[in-house]
């Protein structure tokens, strides 16, 4: 999180003891339960050198829930990746895998392309 002092552009001193400094940062989305989830499963291999990665997209939520849903998956496959800006990246081809487990935790995903 910022520094509190980062956030407050333009407001040095307010004498008013009733004073509440709004942000003009966007709320953070509340986390969908998996039922409401639209996941998608597919396939990619661009700009990544040739490798393959699984692609796991359409996640609604909070970054700290991403991470949890990023690691049960890596952690269950057994590979590495990351999980940031709303994408899981498992490395490797692991749809099957992936589209089994996160329908057995109860979220409604689907696998796009081939």
């Amino acid at each position: 999180m910022k520094n509190d002092q980062s956030r407050r552009q333009g407001v040095i001193y307010s004498t008013n003891s009733d004073f509440a400094y709004q942000t003009n940062e966007p709320a953070e989305a509340a986390t969908l339960p998996p039922q409401q989830q639209q996941l998608r499963v597919q396939l990619d291999k661009k700009q990544r050198g040739g490798k393959k990665v699984t692609l796991i997209t359409g996640f609604v939520g909070r970054d700290e829930d991403l991470q949890t849903l990023g690691k049960l998956l890596k952690t269950k496959c057994g590979v590495g990746g990351s999980a940031k800006d709303g994408e899981i990246v498992v490395q490797g081809d692991f749809r099957a895998k992936v589209l089994e487990i996160l329908l057995k935790d109860g979220y409604k995903a689907k696998q796009i392309g081939g």
